[in-house]
């Protein structure tokens, strides 16, 4: 009898043990984001800001560095006042330069901020297509390959191609919606 009922305490642990077992998945956002074209149109549109910004940059590099080998050059002919006004010419256009690099690339810049606002919203609809995609699988733990060095998986516990369904659907049918309202 004090078998049978640690036998059946046992038993009882282990039916309610893998009854709550969490099942897990994995997602692979960078994946996801490569298949978006509104995200590839965004990150061109982002690329494209940079490049104009870089190339800003430049010309104000390369006038700086024009005023400052004429500056080197005339500097011993330049006498009192003159000098001082060159010199602080020369310095006022290394500081522009130096204050527009922070403002624009730096930590918290223009292009940080651009891209936050870019990104946000792709980074939502994934985020709400996860959550469909977890409840509608049961599973308890949702990873994301991209970011928490998941090493292998395989291709059963790995739902991206499911969450990108949810997204492309949720596209598609905004699509049709916009193109019905604009009829």
């Amino acid at each position: 009898m004090k078998h049978f009922k640690l036998t059946f305490t046992f038993v009882l642990l282990l039916f309610f043990g893998l009854s709550n077992a969490q099942k897990i998945g994995v997602v692979d956002t960078e994946y996801i984001l490569d298949k978006l074209p509104q995200y590839k149109e965004a990150e061109a549109r982002l690329n494209a800001q940079i490049d104009t910004w870089e190339s800003e940059l430049q010309s104000l590099q390369s006038e700086y560095e024009r005023k400052k080998a004429a500056f080197e050059s005339e500097k011993v002919l330049l006498i009192g006042d003159q000098l001082k006004l060159r010199e602080k010419e020369v310095m006022d256009l290394d500081k522009n330069i130096k204050t527009t690099t922070s403002l624009r690339f730096g930590t918290n810049g223009e292009i940080t901020k651009l891209r936050t606002n870019l990104v946000q919203p792709f980074q939502d609809q994934i985020w709400s297509a996860m959550e469909t995609v977890r409840t509608k699988n049961g599973l308890g733990i949702l990873l994301d390959k991209t970011r928490n060095n998941v090493l292998i998986v395989e291709k059963r516990y790995d739902y991206s191609e499911k969450v990108l369904d949810v997204l492309l659907k949720g596209s598609s049918s905004k699509d049709k919606t916009n193109s019905k309202s604009k009829k």
